[in-house]
């Protein structure tokens, strides 16, 4: 009987709760604001891990959120030691910060929907169940 998740997985959503949990009690930088851990693509071996991350109460400029990022970055060591005190590892991996812009993009195309919409006169579907 195959396995219905994979070990990297498993691995993956633990280490998405835990930096979670780390960003938000122990790293103390105001530059970054709340962030939201989106996603963490983890390597087969379990030693890299890309960890995909949105922010809350900066502004969505890419000045912003590359400063953030790099401040990110920059206490991942730090952030490496915490995992390694809270999940039994063999190996922590490597953590490296990257902004998730595919919640700023879907918002976007939803908006040009939106106007396609309107445009051409279609009721979008909020209008049509409030009826």
């Amino acid at each position: 009987m195959a396995r219905e998740f994979k070990r990297t997985d498993r691995v993956a959503e633990q280490l998405q709760r835990e930096l979670a949990q780390i960003i938000q009690l122990e790293v103390k930088d105001p530059r970054i604001g709340m962030v939201t851990v989106c996603a963490v693509d983890l390597s087969r071996d379990l030693h890299y891990a890309t960890v995909y991350v949105t922010f809350l109460g900066i502004e969505e400029t890419s000045k912003a959120t590359s400063e953030a990022v790099t401040v990110l970055n920059d206490a991942a060591s730090f952030i490496r030691v915490q995992i390694g005190k809270r999940m039994r590892m063999r190996a922590v991996p490597h953590v490296k910060f990257l902004f998730d812009e595919s919640i700023s993009r879907g918002r976007d195309l939803s908006s040009l929907i939106e106007k396609a919409r309107d445009k051409d006169g279609t009721p979008s579907d909020d209008s049509e169940s409030q009826e």
